[in-house]
């Protein structure tokens, strides 16, 4: 990143959002897995505790709902019976017939029962859909805390859509998996153990048989998934590079259709949708094939069942209601059996983004502010670079050795070629880095004396690259100075030549600007944050080619209103266009790091220096003529 904003810039060909991005945590498929699964679960549990009475309610709740449940076919096999024998009975003319009363009894209790459970299964689902609420509320908090308290350097290094995706699908993908998968669990452990002691106590040779059919549903189901698994991580894999391919071209549109690349993207897209099409549609098959696959295998062991519960009846071991109860819990035995299984491949996946959200949270922060109480408005502006020594990296240093000193209300113009260290001092300056070796003075105060708040209260900074966000042109050029009256901001917005043209809008200055701020020029844009840093009135500011994006006429006339600005004021000037920096107190000229001239204009080129160069190549011609 030597020297500038040109590092900053990344292509948006580096930009690819994460993987399986997009894909919802509701297909449940296998993707990536946590790098420490368990590390990650014991911190993710150490999370929830804090949550640990209501979901204990759930627990309880689940396991009520569940077992109410379970008795349900149990007490329905008597009924069934009664109506058997009464039947039976009445074939053969012996007995009164169907006893109806003992089956209403009968019947009275399932609806008791079924009734209780649904009632549990409803208030286990609610709070923990509250629980899960409150943990996305929690995640989304403190990572936007975060966020604040993350050095430069990790936005510089890390792209936009990483750590809009952790804020955003890894939270949501963590909330979801747990609001399912945790109850999901809790009923699942419970159907299995509550109607394998059902199916006992009913036969246990028909339990045995019944339980050989786990061993050909986990076969079929561990053949399916080794094969489908790497076509959905396939599928993850090609989502993320569609996606990537859509937003680089969708960012960079008009350049696209400048250069005629068109063709060339529609290629690319057409390849990487075919690849993701094939992945699909075979994960999908696989997936799909599954339950038909169980179903085919669930039958076959009714069947098996239905003919041993017969023999049984027959011989008298069994009563014949029990076949109904014992195939309903066939079906309640294999189905949770199947859901264990998925929620492993669920709980990898919550593994795996609860590890991302906790890798962000636990990023290193900026260094804790240590300030010592200094009044703000004694600050003249008074500056000193004392053998300051920076690298964005360690092993590569950008600035080596700069010392400088300006005076308070000092017009200063840093200048010298791409790369040179120029943006970098700013940066320095405003501590979004601090300095390897040396020290950054302000009045004699060092400036990591300063919370970061107030140190950069002191400044006002307009940049090449412009921010404006979607809201009001009042509301942008206020965001500085919030508490700022109405009559101040149109003054700032005439001394940065702006007013007419806001006022030829339809809502004037309550025009809103939409979320691209596509609807006013550049120019109008640089114009806008002019208005922005006048409006703020500090003691220091910092232009960085503040008037590149405006036309020359523009230029003259922002250029006055900034000398007006900047009188009793130290500023800051980094240009390219060393036209606009003729009449700086003071020029500093760097290259590779270092200060290697600095004087005034005149004074600089007289000397024929490194300065001097740089000028007569821009204005040969001019000088020339003139």
């Amino acid at each position: 990143m030597s020297g500038g904003r040109e590092t900053q810039q990344r292509s948006v060909h580096g930009i690819r959002p994460r993987r399986g991005m997009g894909h919802g945590p509701r297909g449940f498929v296998p993707g990536e897995k946590a790098k420490d699964f368990k590390g990650t679960m014991k911190k993710l549990i150490r999370y929830l505790s804090t949550y640990k009475i209501s979901l204990i309610t759930v627990l309880v709740l689940a396991i009520l709902s569940t077992s109410f449940s379970i008795a349900g076919p149990k007490i329905l096999s008597k009924a069934i019976t009664k109506i058997f024998e009464g039947i039976m009975n009445r074939i053969t003319g012996q007995g009164s017939g169907i006893d109806f009363e003992y089956i209403g009894k009968i019947l009275i209790i399932l609806l008791v029962l079924y009734g209780l459970s649904s009632i549990f299964g409803y208030l286990q689902g609610w709070i923990m859909s509250g629980v899960s609420m409150k943990i996305t509320y929690r995640f989304r908090k403190e990572i936007s805390e975060k966020i604040n308290r993350l050095p430069l350097k990790y936005f510089e290094s890390t792209n936009q859509g990483e750590i809009l995706s952790r804020i955003t699908n890894d939270v949501d993908t963590i909330t979801q998996t747990l609001n399912q998968s945790m109850t999901q669990i809790i009923t699942s452990v419970t159907m299995v153990l509550g109607v394998l002691v059902m199916m006992i106590s009913i036969n246990w040779l028909m339990t045995l048989v019944a339980l050989l059919i786990i061993p050909a549903s986990s076969i079929i189901i561990a053949f399916i998934i080794k094969y489908s698994q790497k076509y959905f991580r396939q599928q993850q894999d090609y989502l993320g590079h569609l996606n990537g391919h859509i937003e680089e071209m969708y960012g960079g549109h008009h350049i696209v259709k400048a250069f005629n690349g068109e063709k060339k993207s529609i290629e690319k897209f057409d390849s990487l949708n075919n690849t993701l099409y094939n992945a699909a549609w075979k994960s999908q098959f696989l997936t799909g094939v599954m339950m038909p696959l169980m179903n085919v295998i669930g039958n076959l062991g009714y069947v098996v069942v239905t003919i041993l519960g017969s023999w049984l009846v027959i011989k008298n071991a069994i009563e014949i209601g029990d076949i109904q109860a014992f195939i309903q819990y066939i079906r309640s035995f294999t189905q949770p059996i199947a859901q264990i299984a998925n929620i492993s491949n669920i709980l990898q996946q919550t593994a795996a983004c609860a590890e991302r959200v906790f890798e962000f949270l636990e990023e290193e922060e900026e260094v804790p502010d240590t300030p010592k109480q200094i009044n703000l408005e004694d600050i003249k502006g008074e500056i000193e670079f004392r053998n300051v020594r920076f690298g964005y990296k360690p092993d590569k240093i950008v600035i080596n050795n700069f010392s400088a000193k300006i005076r308070a209300g000092q017009k200063v113009a840093i200048v010298g070629p791409t790369g040179a260290g120029k943006t970098t001092i700013v940066k320095l300056l405003m501590r979004f880095y601090d300095v390897n070796d040396g020290a950054i003075l302000i009045d004699g105060h060092d400036i990591r004396e300063f919370s970061r708040k107030d140190l950069r209260s002191l400044f006002g900074m307009v940049l090449q690259d412009t921010w404006l966000y979607n809201g009001t042109i009042k509301e942008n050029i206020k965001y500085g100075k919030p508490d700022s009256t109405d009559e101040e901001v149109i003054r700032a917005a005439k001394l940065a030549h702006i007013d007419h043209f806001i006022r030829t809008l339809p809502q004037g200055y309550d025009t809103v600007l939409n979320e691209e701020t596509t609807n006013i020029s550049q120019g109008q844009k640089q114009l806008l944050t002019i208005a922005r840093a006048i409006l703020k009135n500090p003691k220091i500011l910092i232009l960085d080619e503040a008037t590149s994006s405006v036309d020359t006429l523009t230029e003259i006339q922002i250029q006055k209103a900034m000398d007006n600005l900047m009188k009793g004021r130290t500023s800051f000037i980094i240009a390219h266009r060393l036209s606009t920096i003729r009449d700086a107190d003071l020029i500093l000229v760097m290259d590779h790091g270092d200060i290697v001239e600095q004087g005034t204009h005149q004074e600089l080129l007289k000397k024929g220096g490194f300065y001097a160069k740089l000028y007569y190549s821009q204005f040969e011609k001019e000088e020339m003529a003139s």
